[in-house]
């Protein structure tokens, strides 16, 4: 048998992690600066935004534009100044030595500058079946699975932008949305409220929670949710066809963690205003290191920050 010898590693002068609006405009930037920069993609190339559908309000798209095409053309434009892509999600990293390596599947990449726009997922609710219900009646992607609920009865959980974003959209397919807060007040912009409550597909069940998912995914899926009344804690039973989760998201930064200043919900702690984190020559960008803004304009403003610091960071050290 002929002993397989480990592929060499791959150097980069800069090396992006994420393919998000904050990871391809970072690489725009240090493209365009003739890094030669490398985008390690993930396995859901362009982020949160390839899950959503309207996008209205990120600045020169006046009739908006769909998620998926608007980072279909960030790509482009990354590539176009010379941008490398690596499809595949980083399993281990080592700041500890400089350059820096980064593990992607079997692949090792070494990189003088790191820049983390890895972004943030989605949370889920916790309850004992979600993981196995989700795709049968249980969803986290309005965009993705709404197409399946045509005319059916639907609820979406949460409060916030995303809740009632998703909600709207789903009303182009279902009969009728349920949107399911614990709380008898929306988190949501005023403008997304007011559109949700003039949309007559959409009804508002306040003060309550799931406490219970109700079926097999062997035997048709979700059936039923069990709701618990945050005041009175009754519960009672709601038929319906589909869930979709929309409770808020979380940073992507577990691989980081030991490694990189983290703050108590995960996400990165970046210095002087900036970019920098606590190890020279990494930087964040998006919504990993942003856990007040969180939009699709911010992330992109932040990776053109990181990837200006990461610049003058090589030229600093090479002079």
């Amino acid at each position: 048998m002929i002993a397989r010898m480990a592929a060499a590693p791959t150097s980069h002068r800069v090396l992006i992690l994420g393919s998000g609006p904050a990871g391809l405009t970072a690489a725009i930037y240090a493209a365009r600066a003739n890094l030669e920069p490398t985008v390690i993609e993930g396995t859901q190339p362009g982020g949160q935004l390839t899950i959503t559908t309207d996008v209205e309000n990120y600045p020169g798209f006046a009739d908006g534009i769909l998620g998926p095409e608007m980072m279909d053309i960030f790509r482009k434009q990354a590539a176009r100044f010379g941008t490398t892509f690596v499809f595949g999600d980083v399993t281990q990293v080592d700041l500890g030595r400089h350059p820096f390596e980064v593990h992607v599947g079997p692949e090792l990449h070494r990189t003088e500058t790191l820049i983390v726009a890895t972004g943030a997922s989605a949370k889920l609710l916790g309850l004992p079946n979600e993981h196995a219900l989700m795709g049968y009646g249980v969803s986290a992607c309005a965009t993705c699975d709404g197409f399946f609920f045509k005319d059916k009865d639907v609820a979406v959980v949460g409060g916030g932008d995303t809740a009632l974003e998703e909600a709207m959209y789903l009303t182009r397919h279902a009969a009728h949305v349920r949107v399911i807060h614990r709380r008898d007040q929306l988190r949501g912009s005023k403008i997304l409220q007011e559109r949700a409550a003039r949309n007559p597909k959409i009804e508002f069940v306040w003060n309550a929670v799931v406490a219970e998912l109700v079926g097999d995914p062997q035997q048709g899926g979700l059936k039923t949710l069990v709701l618990e009344d945050t005041k009175t804690h009754e519960r009672r039973e709601l038929p319906i066809d589909g869930l979709f989760v929309a409770i808020g998201h979380e940073p992507n930064t577990r691989l980081f963690t030991g490694r990189l200043d983290l703050d108590e919900r995960g996400y990165i702690r970046t210095r002087d205003r900036g970019t920098m984190t606590n190890v020279a020559g990494v930087f964040a960008c998006g919504d990993a290191q942003d856990p007040t803004y969180r939009q699709a304009v911010t992330a992109a403003g932040s990776g053109c920050m990181a990837a200006i610091d990461a610049e003058r960071w090589l030229e600093a050290r090479h002079g």
